[in-house]
């Protein structure tokens, strides 16, 4: 007998007929074992802010910047104090609209689904990111107010009507249209800022309302207004799964 017929007879008693139970068991015994070692090592919510930062593309925070650089530099040349102080509400009107294609991408790339099947759920995923944009946000308008009261001689009082009022009022729109049940997309909610920045431009144009409703009033509309963009971010971030499970699954609840 040769090697040849030698190896071949010891195959054939070395042969092991797999039983498909067996085969069954080991998987599922596989597969605990594999999830019982991932639930060990969860990402903290820390990581998961960090991977959520990593995520947003910095673009829009470059652009934002770039819109007040370029408010504060053509400010000192505008011919008309009048005018410049009421373009300050069209460029916080665009300022807000620059954070609307991050915040609607997984509407727009119909990712909610597989957002919603991760280990942090959407509402989490919706905090972490308008946690990030309203941290940075609010360093680049802290730094913009503080440079254009000094450079440009700006009043707290000039700043509050002619910039942050309309700012916060825009921001409402957003959040508003975002957590709206219909579902309202980007386009929209752009539309209702830009609608919104020319009727502000309209009502100070006239000066008597300007200067006819006195600073207390001022400072409580926009303490009214702050108190109600809180209301719809909070709002959004605890509609989101529904508006995703009626408008883009059909169920309803």
């Amino acid at each position: 007998m040769n090697l040849d017929q030698q190896m071949k007879k010891y195959k054939e008693k070395r042969k092991v007929n797999p039983r498909e139970e067996k085969i069954q068991e080991t998987i599922e015994v596989a597969r605990e074992s594999f999830l019982l070692a991932e639930a060990e090592k969860n990402l903290s919510y820390g990581s998961f802010l960090y991977i959520q930062f990593r995520l947003i593309k910095k673009r829009w925070w470059l652009l934002q910047i770039l819109t007040l650089i370029l408010l504060w530099a053509i400010f000192p040349f505008a011919e008309d104090a009048l005018y410049a102080y009421r373009s300050m509400g069209v460029v916080a009107a665009l300022f807000i609209i620059l954070i609307i294609p991050e915040l609607w991408k997984n509407r727009a790339n119909q990712c909610m689904e597989v957002e919603s099947a991760t280990y942090y759920s959407l509402r989490q995923v919706y905090s972490a990111r308008m946690l990030l944009f309203g941290i940075i946000d609010v360093f680049i308008i802290t730094v913009f107010c503080g440079i254009a009261s000094i450079t440009l001689q700006l009043t707290l009082t000039d700043l509050l009507v002619q910039f942050l009022f309309p700012l916060v009022v825009t921001a409402c729109i957003c959040f508003g249209t975002l957590c709206n049940k219909r579902g309202f997309n980007e386009v929209v909610a752009v539309g209702m800022c830009m609608i919104w920045s020319a009727v502000w431009w309209l009502i100070l144009l006239d000066e008597r309302i300007y200067y006819d409703i006195m600073i207390p009033v001022w400072v409580t509309l926009f303490c009214i207004a702050l108190v109600f963009m809180v209301f719809t971010i909070y709002k959004s971030i605890d509609c989101c799964d529904r508006i995703w499970e009626e408008k883009l699954d059909g169920i309803k609840n």
